[in-house]
């Protein structure tokens, strides 16, 4: 069965750490862009953080952008959001993201995506 499943969510104090992981089973996440999103109470989902498939290309949500790492380590079929300096405005429900998108000379694309059920994180004093 394809899974992503997403851990390490939980409560932490303005200014601290945390670490989520999100672990693959039933495929191998190789060929995947992995990302990571959130979405907040009464926000849009945003993208976080994306890295590409070979690990050489990352992006960050300006709001996060020297705060927030996207690492992933395709022997361990996992990737790792790692949060520093969390702030309030970083409660939200984190879900993991793998999506695969190949567009082929005759313009026709094939693309395959799954998604994790979420982890919460909840910034508070």
């Amino acid at each position: 069965q394809v899974q992503l499943v997403e851990s390490g969510g939980g409560l932490v104090q303005p200014g601290g750490s945390l670490r989520l992981s999100c672990g693959a089973s039933g495929f191998s996440i190789g060929i995947y862009g992995m990302s990571w999103y959130r979405q907040a109470p009464g926000k849009e989902r945003e993208l976080v953080a994306f890295i590409s498939s070979g690990g050489g290309s990352t992006n960050y949500a300006d709001s996060v952008k020297g705060r927030f790492t996207i690492p992933r380590d395709n022997a361990k079929n996992t990737v790792i959001l790692q949060m520093n300096r969390l702030q309030l405005e970083d409660t939200a429900v984190y879900y993991c993201n793998a999506r695969f998108e190949f567009t082929l000379p005759t313009r026709k694309t094939t693309r395959s995506e799954y998604w994790g059920q979420g982890t919460q994180v909840t910034v508070s004093s």
